[in-house]
């Protein structure tokens, strides 16, 4: 999730200032990502330093609210018309944790999926139980959330699947005999492989933004 994006088209709505920006992205988000004041500040002086936003004066309480440029209404725009792309989204942590185990000698893979298993099919209860305590949304504040729990759930629904599938998938593999992944005796060459330096800058807090919004914090 862009937090960068989130907080600019706030911002595109009227002028705030940074408490006021994270009370406003609470509201919008149902709570379910909530953002400490630091994160708030970091992600407006980048997007100062881009143009996409201009610090006014303090008001009598020392409070500075923040502006939107033309630049930063044309990036909102911008964003919301074009789909998320999902290539340059977080990797998934446990697809990467399983990949690893599955190569390693002694490793119980099959454990390793039921734990997560278990996480996953926890999460979706509990889940299910707080939309259910919604029933129909009444505000705006509640059709938010909802819309947001929606999407976990249907996110874990096919996570659950895919780790069925996975563990048929697991179950071939024994039965073929494959064999753990030994360390290559190949040396490698030197030097750190080549990096889109443009494409890095571009997504390299989208990534930051979107792993600290990995965890849905479920309303109490």
């Amino acid at each position: 999730m862009s937090i960068r994006q989130s907080l600019l088209a706030i911002l595109d709505q009227g002028p705030c200032y940074g408490y006021q920006l994270r009370t406003e992205f609470d509201r919008r988000t149902g709570g379910t990502w909530p953002l400490n004041v630091g994160q708030i500040y970091q992600t407006l002086d980048r997007l100062e330093r881009d143009d996409l936003i201009a610090k006014g004066e303090a008001d009598a309480e020392g409070r500075a609210y923040y502006e939107i440029t033309d630049a930063g209404h044309a990036s909102v725009a911008s964003w919301l018309a074009s789909p998320v792309d999902r290539q340059s989204a977080t990797r998934d942590e446990f697809a990467i944790k399983l990949a690893i185990a599955s190569t390693l000698p002694g490793v119980d893979v099959a454990q390793v999926l039921q734990v997560q298993r278990m996480s996953t099919l926890a999460l979706l209860r509990d889940l299910t139980r707080t939309k259910q305590a919604i029933d129909e949304p009444t505000t705006p504040e509640d059709l938010a959330y909802l819309l947001i729990v929606d999407g976990q759930i249907f996110r874990l629904d096919g996570e659950l699947r895919w780790l069925d599938h996975t563990e048929g998938l697991l179950a071939r593999a024994a039965a073929a005999a494959v064999k753990p992944l030994p360390l290559s005796t190949e040396t490698p060459k030197r030097g750190r492989p080549f990096r889109d330096r443009a494409a890095d800058e571009a997504s390299g807090s989208e990534r930051a933004d979107a792993s600290r919004a990995e965890a849905v914090v479920l309303r109490p």
